[in-house]
């Protein structure tokens, strides 16, 4: 997602590899629970015209904060989630919060929504966790071989691990992250009450704008090749990814709908980021398309469809998308197994940007799916 206005600039150094080279400095029917938590949470309504800052965000402390130890394959890595609640008795359904894939996803593009549902509750007992995918945000980073089918087991096992079966489970994503659960649903390796995808798709920077053919996926796995690397990787990586101009670039031009929202202070904390060892693993997957969950729109449908009639899902769309993911955003409005296609302000992350836009769309989903008086 961010790494996207830079793609043709980092897919062109990757012509020159040779040079790059010589650097040395370089879930049957099963519903879900989470362990109960606590929190109260303030009255206040967030302003609809302009995003939460990064102070207010920070502000919304999460009850619980913890890491889980997610072992896969040979790696070990410490998985970050944090959890929300308002103080309440008896029964809950639970959201489950997934952030964007990007080189700066991270748990706080949801908090700011995660405060708004907990606020408008009402006779609906909520409880929100956010999770931060491997790799990325403030998980740990190992160097690893990270791929859509990774990211899916991960899924699955985040939920299998810190659920029980007493009571529902609701799913927000946004971007690649809503179309992965989406995937591991239609396969029946999780079966959530409801799916919320939030400016969702399917396919990376590179493959989206260059396409898929045998001679681009041997250049992607160049390129990505280079990004791996020790030397020539951080090099490359420092100088178009982990740098203020770049990322301030990149949310101006694609990922906020208003560049007036990009403020220095924002920049600086999505900066925070992409510094810290082993940052560059996961957006050298996801930029050259090994995150993309599924190959062309044909297949992003047909993963809607095969959860017709027993999930409902709800596809947020936005109104300031980059053309090429507006239009497979689009795609989904008439597309068989969507049940609900809105549209609101933003662009790639209207979550993030305008959260109580997109919390007020969320909430009345749940108040057409479930029994919810506000």
């Amino acid at each position: 997602m961010a790494m996207a206005s830079f793609a043709i600039s980092i897919f062109s150094l990757a012509t020159v590899a040779p040079t790059c080279k010589n650097y040395r400095p370089f879930l049957s029917q099963t519903t879900y629970s989470f362990k109960s938590i606590s929190i109260r949470a303030s009255s206040t309504s967030l302003d609809y015209s302009t995003p939460s800052s990064v102070n207010e965000q920070k502000a919304f402390k999460p009850t619980k904060t913890n890491y889980w130890e997610w072992k896969f394959k040979d790696n070990v890595i410490d998985v970050y989630y944090e959890e929300h609640e308002h103080e309440s008795t008896g029964s809950q359904k639970n959201i489950l919060m997934m952030p964007t894939i990007s080189d700066v996803s991270t748990v706080e593009e949801w908090r700011g929504v995660a405060k708004d549902i907990l606020e408008r509750s009402g006779k609906l007992n909520l409880r929100a966790t956010i999770v931060d995918w491997p790799g990325l945000g403030f998980s740990s980073r190992p160097k690893m071989d990270y791929d859509a089918d990774v990211m899916e087991n991960f899924v699955v096992d985040f939920i299998n691990e810190i659920s029980s079966s007493e009571n529902d489970l609701l799913v927000f994503g946004g971007g690649h992250a809503a179309t992965i659960v989406v995937r591991a649903a239609k396969k029946g390796l999780v079966k959530p009450k409801a799916i919320a995808a939030v400016a969702p798709t399917w396919a990376g920077p590179l493959p989206i704008v260059f396409g898929r053919d045998s001679s681009m996926q041997t250049r992607y796995g160049l390129l990505r090749g280079i990004l791996r690397t020790p030397g020539a990787g951080w090099m490359m990586y420092n100088m178009l990814v982990s740098n203020e101009g770049a990322i301030q670039s990149q949310y101006k031009s694609h990922v906020y709908a208003n560049p007036q929202n990009v403020t220095p202070a924002f920049v600086q904390s999505r900066y925070k980021l992409t510094t810290e060892k082993g940052s560059r693993y996961v957006p050298a997957a996801f930029l050259t398309g090994l995150l993309d969950p599924v190959n062309s729109r044909d297949e992003f449908l047909e993963l809607f469809s095969g959860l017709e009639g027993k999930t409902p899902i709800l596809v947020v769309s936005t109104e300031g998308s980059p053309k090429r993911s507006k239009a497979e955003m689009e795609a989904l409005r008439e597309a068989r197994g969507v049940s609900k296609f809105v549209k609101v302000a933003g662009a790639l992350l209207p979550h993030e940007e305008y959260p109580s836009m997109v919390a007020e769309e969320l909430y009345k989903f749940l108040q057409e799916n479930f029994e919810v008086n506000a």
